[in-house]
């Protein structure tokens, strides 16, 4: 017996990227249902070898449903999460909203998977931010071996992240910058971003650090230890899709590179591809499609105690959403409904 799920956001990025890898990880699902906005409804969308219609998110009744994914924002989670979690069906989200609720737990399933039986107070979880999700898989393993005191970590986001007009604003100003008379000015984002990085994402807060760095610090701490101290600069890149992260980490206790490395390869989550020649690391268009948080150039940071550096990448539409989502869906299955 399977469960009866629902994608909300079907047509965006991170939907179709739920419905594709429930088919690819052979989810146990007896009826999935596809819903987005009353201007999509109709819309066909893949689920494996299979094609399902879109539905108005609008006119649903989730009584009856037992998993739902939403990838539809904040404002409209704000609207249909809690109709669908009084009806009975435990949303699992993508959005920020209630990230930072004490009563929602937030999850990625390699770090903190025990969270997952808070689930009830609100029928609710909530899925990280995803530069965060493939940093705390990382750093998991390592701090439970060193315990971490600190982290900087600098991101290189991708343009994905801001979603599918995001992208073609990419696209379309590379093309017009070789093409005189076709230039395009930014809209999504405050500056150019073909050949170019920009420093912000999210909006800037009062202390001068934007929402996207505060949501790292904050969610680290309720992911994997408070105690930590984080700070951190994200800026996006002309990359489609993949986000990379240089971590800088001082730990309490010495930790040998050599042993790090070890660690790591043992860890859930994550593949380690780390050679000290040309090549021999992980960047973000070798991560596309993949499942895994890669880390390469781990090493000995000299200039502190107890220090290492590494760099850490992930395709941020599979684990640092889509992917994510579906693995507290299979956790919540194992865990607390056992239907399938």
């Amino acid at each position: 017996m399977g469960y009866r799920v629902v994608v909300a956001g079907a047509t965006g990025n991170v939907g179709r990227e739920m419905l594709n890898i429930l088919a690819e990880r052979e989810f146990p699902v007896d009826e999935i249902a596809a819903l987005a906005s009353r201007k999509s409804t109709g819309v066909e969308c893949s689920f494996g070898d299979k094609t399902v219609t879109v539905r108005d998110i609008d006119a649903f009744d989730f009584a009856g449903w037992d998993i739902a994914l939403f990838a539809i924002g904040s404002e409209a989670t704000k609207k249909y999460a809690p109709r669908a979690a009084a009806a009975g069906c435990v949303v699992i989200d993508n959005s920020s909203l209630y990230r930072y609720d004490p009563d929602v737990p937030l999850i990625v399933p390699e770090v903190n998977p025990d969270a997952i039986e808070g689930y009830a107070k609100k029928n609710i979880i909530a899925n990280p931010n995803c530069s965060t999700a493939q940093l705390v898989v990382a750093l998991k393993p390592l701090h439970d071996r060193a315990r971490i005191k600190r982290v900087v970590v600098s991101t290189y986001q991708s343009v994905s992240g801001s979603g599918k007009e995001a992208m073609d604003e990419l696209w379309n100003q590379t093309k017009g910058i070789y093409v005189p008379g076709q230039e395009v000015a930014p809209k999504v984002y405050p500056k150019q971003i073909a050949f170019n990085v920009i420093p912000h994402i999210d909006v800037f807060m009062e202390d001068g650090q934007t929402k996207e760095e505060w949501k790292m610090t904050v969610e680290t701490k309720k992911i994997l230890d408070p105690s930590i101290k984080l700070t951190a600069t994200c800026v996006r890149v002309p990359v489609f899709v993949g986000h990379s992260e240089a971590v800088n980490i001082e730990f309490e206790d010495h930790l040998d590179e050599e042993e790090a490395r070890e660690i790591l390869r043992e860890a859930p989550g994550v593949l380690v591809v780390d050679k000290r020649e040309p090549g021999g690391y992980v960047t973000p268009v070798d991560c596309v499609g993949d499942y895994a948080t890669f880390v390469s150039r781990i090493r000995q940071d000299p200039t502190i105690d107890n220090g290492l550096n590494l760099w850490c990448v992930s395709d941020n539409l599979r684990k640092g959403a889509a992917l994510n989502a579906v693995q507290i869906a299979e956790l919540l299955g194992r865990r607390v409904l056992k239907k399938g």
